[in-house]
């Protein structure tokens, strides 16, 4: 059975749709069939992210308008074969989607075999952001280590525990997980950013995976390549990592720790 799976955030720019594409890529690597579809409706990215978008037609307000059909619409990874994109139209307004034809859209890929839909959220807590996390079953929150990130990622909490279809009907919570970005141990060392315990003590979820600060991700955004796919790279192998143990996998945390300095580096300042 499908398993519908919403990557969310309050704030912007913490890393939503590269954290989307990389878990969506990461789970078709093990041979799950996965469609992941950009509910950023007007500001769409995850077609850039994932190299796709000179490949766009149809996109997602099409299908949940019936102007076009899901098969139209769906776009296939050239990398991995059992990975689909769902972008989300460039020239509409949120208001374009609607709850009757998001559910339209997720009941017919279920039906099509897909074992996971990926829902790739706008920030905030508007119309496509609520729309995205509503009929989650699992939900990963994605936070920055600064306190902003971290309260905004707080209320988004307590939409999905109020908010999703789960609550209202109520049926078993949704499967809440945290992934921290852009996290660098040597400046929560120093006080400069929110450490991983401060975060956890604060939002109370289970944590999934630490995502360390890593051109490595500018570098495949900019490429159209999901992260996930650089395996040299310390950010893609820390998504594989919290791919696996969103499979319920145990893997231990990495690049959580600052490089100790060399003699000469602790005498020369380097």
């Amino acid at each position: 059975m499908a398993k519908i799976l919403v990557v969310t955030s309050g704030k912007g720019g913490v890393g939503k749709t590269t954290t989307s594409a990389a878990i969506s890529t990461g789970l078709a690597l093990r041979g799950h069939k996965v469609a992941v579809i950009d509910f950023d409706v007007g500001l769409r990215n995850l077609d850039l992210i994932m190299g796709v978008e000179r490949r766009v037609v149809y996109d997602f307000v099409n299908v949940v308008q019936g102007e076009a059909n899901l098969n139209q619409a769906l776009i296939r990874d050239k990398r991995v074969e059992s990975l689909y994109i769902l972008p989300a139209s460039q020239t509409r307004d949120k208001d374009a989607l609607s709850e009757e034809g998001v559910k339209r859209v997720l009941d017919e890929l279920k039906a099509d075999g897909f074992d996971y839909i990926v829902c790739d959220s706008p920030a905030g807590i508007e119309k496509g952001a609520q729309l995205a996390m509503y009929f989650a079953d699992e939900a990963i929150v994605v936070s920055n280590p600064e306190v902003s990130s971290v309260r905004d990622s707080d209320r988004m909490l307590g939409i999905l525990a109020s908010k999703s279809h789960r609550a209202q009907n109520n049926e078993t919570p949704i499967r809440e997980h945290l992934l921290i970005t852009r996290y660098s141990p040597g400046r929560a060392d120093a006080g400069e950013m929110l450490n991983i315990d401060d975060m956890l003590e604060i939002l109370s979820i289970p944590l999934l995976g630490v995502i360390p600060e890593s051109p490595a991700v500018l570098q495949a955004s900019n490429a159209g390549t999901p992260v996930i796919l650089d395996k040299e790279s310390d950010a893609g192998q820390a998504y594989d990592d919290a791919v696996a143990r969103l499979l319920g996998e145990e893997r231990p945390l990495r690049f959580i720790t600052a490089e100790k300095k060399g003699l000469l580096a602790r005498l020369f300042g380097k």
